[in-house]
């Protein structure tokens, strides 16, 4: 910028915008069944008539993809309309902490509390929730899918590593009581104050494995959470426990399934524990693409006795005795399915079942779930869990709210509590597992109809399946179809080569009938199958 354009612009002159396009919708994406120009709105809104008809395409245009739908892990048979309806010109907010009622008096918090116990009880949690009992559970609906939960997860478990307050610290509320600012207690936020022999006492180091989902390292960024990896190559290159020499690895790699390699887990955070570091680790049960379970238990047995060790299991924190660990476990579709999966196998209706994941482990921290996956929900929901003795001490503001604001988002959407508890209220522990069985046979089913047509192809399809999985992999299906039946893609190492993959989730509204038109489309294309030379 001139020295005179900078004058101009201290008198106040006003800078010119560039023109808008006479047609912005050209320039965006185009989508297959849509018309841009019935969904403009000009200055006057739509007539009566417009509004209507652009509604109703639009209905149409989704009536038409949610019956094929099936590239992703979210159940489109839904039944909340006839029940719900009557709250939508209604504001629902749970804002802050679910425990509290606060003055905003048009909450769903008792049906959010209801809900909370129920997945209490099926983690196997400690419930009621009890502020005064450190053991007990503690926990929100998420406004967001499992990625909200995973950030709060992450971001409690790197400031309670990093020796921030905790709810219960008595030193936190000396700093207060002897402060002269009134708003003093708003910013609580200390570091710990005490020495530690080690430099890296509070500096937390992250784990991952490779078929993590994406919103992980996408927390890591936002919460500037160094991973293995990151701090390897900065300060320990060369020294790669897997590969000593060669560069350190992304993740923490995984096995052909999709489940974290533990003996890989095993030496990486051998490592960093030798040196202080306070290890964090997020769990996979049910990974993004291949639906596959880490196996959480295990992973702690190898695990706690490498913490022991380093003195990292238990340590001195503001004079109370804290974990050197956080294990999050991102159960974003499993933790919904699996106890159902477990129950099944119980009563002998399925073969097996997965490995424990929840709170029954004592050293598991922190848990989320989805609610527009394996429930079904018109958007996305969540449930995040830990516990009382795990919690943060949030800035107060009670005087506004009369609620701590324990949670991430503040405001919350009352509705989707409301959706958690309708889905609840109607489908029992038995309805829930004869899903279980139902999906179990549509999964075998589909594994079934897609070799066959491999067969009749005369090429290997790459069918696979890991087990206990909701997710079906094959080779990459062409653009057309992919459109028509929502296909999710990734691009996988087998053999030294990389492979192109589509898949299938077989949700509740995944029948045969949906598989067999799949099928048939698959065979009368002409060329299905692009070449990945």
């Amino acid at each position: 910028m001139t020295l005179k354009s900078k004058m101009q612009l201290k008198k106040g002159t006003l800078i010119k915008k560039a023109p808008a396009p006479k047609d912005p919708w050209s320039i965006y994406p185009e989508l297959k069944g849509l018309d841009p120009r019935d969904f403009q709105l000009p200055a006057q809104g739509l007539t009566p008539e417009q509004h209507q008809a652009a509604l109703d395409k639009f209905s149409n245009y989704l009536d038409k993809h949610q019956a094929r739908y099936l590239g992703y892990q979210d159940n489109q048979q839904l039944d909340y309309a006839a029940d719900l309806q009557p709250y939508l010109n209604c504001h629902i907010n749970n804002i802050a902490d679910p425990f509290v009622s606060g003055n905003l008096t048009t909450n769903t918090k008792i049906m959010e509390r209801a809900v909370l116990d129920y997945y209490a009880d099926l983690w196997n949690a400690n419930l009621p929730h009890n502020p005064r009992d450190p053991d007990s559970y503690w926990g929100y609906v998420l406004s967001m899918g499992s990625t909200e939960g995973n950030l709060y997860g992450l971001w409690n478990g790197r400031d309670y590593l990093a020796g921030k307050a905790l709810i219960e610290d008595a030193s936190a509320l000396e700093a207060v009581h002897h402060s002269p600012s009134p708003m003093r207690e708003r910013f609580i936020y200390q570091d710990a104050p005490e020495r530690q022999a080690s430099e890296n006492a509070y500096t937390p180091v992250a784990f991952f494995s490779g078929d993590s989902h994406y919103s992980i390292i996408k927390a890591m960024r936002i919460l500037s959470i160094k991973t293995f990896y990151e701090l390897g190559q900065e300060k320990y290159p060369g020294e790669n426990p897997l590969n000593p020499g060669e560069k350190w690895p992304y993740e923490v790699p995984a096995l052909e399934d999709g489940s974290l390699d533990i003996e890989a887990l095993e030496k990486l955070v051998e490592f960093f524990a030798a040196k202080g570091y306070p290890i964090l680790i997020c769990f996979n049960y049910g990974t993004t693409f291949k639906g596959a379970y880490d196996n959480v238990e295990e992973a702690g047995k190898r695990l706690i006795p490498i913490l022991k060790k380093y003195n990292l299991y238990e340590r001195q924190v503001h004079g109370q005795v804290r974990n050197g660990f956080w294990f999050h476990v991102d159960g974003a579709l499993g933790a919904s399915f699996m106890p159902f999966v477990e129950m099944a196998y119980n009563r002998g209706l399925i073969e097996r079942r997965g490995s424990n994941f929840d709170f029954r482990l004592s050293y598991v921290h922190s848990l989320v779930t989805s609610g527009h996956k394996w429930n079904g929900a018109p958007w996305p929901c969540g449930v995040y869990m830990t516990k009382v003795k795990f919690q943060l001490r949030p800035p107060r503001v009670e005087a506004y709210i009369a609620s701590p604001d324990t949670t991430f988002a503040g405001s919350r959407n009352g509705f989707s509590s409301m959706l958690f508890w309708d889905y609840l209220a109607k489908n029992s522990y038995d309805a829930q597992i004869e899903r279980v069985v139902r999906i179990q046979k549509t999964i075998k089913y589909a594994i079934r109809q897609l070799r066959k047509l491999g067969e009749e192809l005369k090429q290997d399809l790459w069918v696979e399946h890991t087990p206990l999985s909701l997710s079906i992999r094959f080779k990459r299906v062409n653009e057309r179809m992919t459109f028509k039946y929502s296909l999710s893609g990734s691009n996988l190492w087998k053999d030294g080569k990389v492979r192109r993959y589509s898949n299938i989730f077989i949700m509740d509204h995944v029948t045969p009938e949906v598989i067999d038109d799949f099928i048939k489309d698959l065979r009368r294309d002409s060329y299905p199958f692009p070449s990945q030379s």
